[in-house]
């Protein structure tokens, strides 16, 4: 699936609309649109503690944050997709953000061939990932306020466990849209777990997601 242009998302959204109204009174919900912000980076990052603790290299993930202990590790866009755009989901946007790669690297090619909007930003002079968070806050807000609608039954998916989200989930919240949060449980704010209308970890599917090759420098 690639990913919905302004005028798509458009007919998309309409689309739902009318549905919620020609739809018979036997229906008890009208169809959702689906919308999902997706941390690139920090999935990579975390994954790859857990994958030190397959190698043993750690005791656990929280050792291996404390010891910045890492494996390589990569994902599978296709099996991300998937997980957080469920097949046959109506969907909004599939937004995917993360810090540039090097200018050889395929995999956000990958990515946009998998159906994720991406976009990528230049770290800091330091090497730090800068404006991502904010970034992904501010689209969802956009999006809750210019194409989701609470009654239809639409749903923001983030894939991010920072709690600096909590503002942005909780204003959702606050006008009737419901906020699914999936992400590794040893790097998810509690806070943020039980704010959210759900939370299903990450680890679980971690064998489904791991791609078949490895990527040594991507995030």
């Amino acid at each position: 699936m690639t990913k919905p242009n302004p005028a798509e998302l458009a007919h998309r959204l309409k689309r739902a609309e009318t549905a919620a109204v020609t739809d018979p009174p036997a229906t008890l919900t009208a169809p959702a649109v689906l919308f999902s912000y997706v941390d690139n980076s920090n999935v990579w990052i975390e994954g790859r503690r857990i994958q030190a603790v397959r190698r043993g290299i750690a005791r656990d993930p929280y050792d291996a944050m404390k010891r910045q202990l890492f494996a390589p590790w990569s994902y599978d866009f296709g099996q991300l997709y998937e997980l957080v755009c469920p097949p046959g989901s109506l969907v909004g946007r599939s937004l995917l953000i993360g810090s540039k790669p090097p200018p050889n690297d395929s995999v956000w090619a990958r990515a946009r061939d998998e159906g994720f909007q991406v976009e990528t930003f230049d770290r800091s002079y330091f090497g730090k990932e800068k404006q991502v968070d904010g970034s992904i806050g501010t689209v969802m807000m956009e999006d809750s306020y210019e194409h989701m609608n609470a009654r239809r039954g639409d749903l923001a998916v983030l894939v991010a466990g920072d709690g600096d989200y909590l503002p942005t989930v909780r204003s959702l919240q606050r006008r009737g849209l419901q906020v699914r949060v999936l992400f590794w449980k040893h790097a998810s704010s509690n806070e943020l777990c039980t704010t959210a209308d759900e939370f299903i970890p990450l680890d679980p599917f971690f064998d489904r997601l791991t791609s078949p090759t490895v990527s040594p420098h991507w995030q």
